[in-house]
């Protein structure tokens, strides 16, 4: 088999949500259509440093927010999983930094 298409951020994102809602690897991949191995791979880089984006520079649409933000928004998440969107979507935009859409 060759190398397949990169997954896209999306595909990305759901690969990580399913696993957290503890999603077998099987289900999973048959979900994102993709194969196995690639789940466990997004998985574990998402585990090690919560970033699972391809290390391909300057390809697809630019960042919606800096780095410093992404920082930012990711402790928000980690102190309370339990927020809504909505919830999170206010608290970030309350701070000094650009606002952020509950939407894509």
């Amino acid at each position: 088999m060759g190398k397949a298409v990169d997954l896209s951020e999306f595909d990305r994102g759901q690969i990580v949500m399913a696993r957290r809602l503890v999603t077998s690897i099987t289900e999973t991949a048959q979900l994102v259509v993709c194969s196995r191995s690639a789940v466990v791979s997004i998985h574990e880089k998402w585990i090690n440093d919560d970033n699972t984006s391809c290390r391909r520079q300057g390809v697809g649409r630019p960042r919606v927010i800096k780095e410093k933000e992404r920082r930012r928004l990711s402790r928000m998440v980690k102190q309370n999983r339990l927020q809504t969107m909505a919830q999170l979507t206010a608290q970030y935009n309350a701070g000094p930094s650009a606002s952020v859409s509950e939407h894509n």
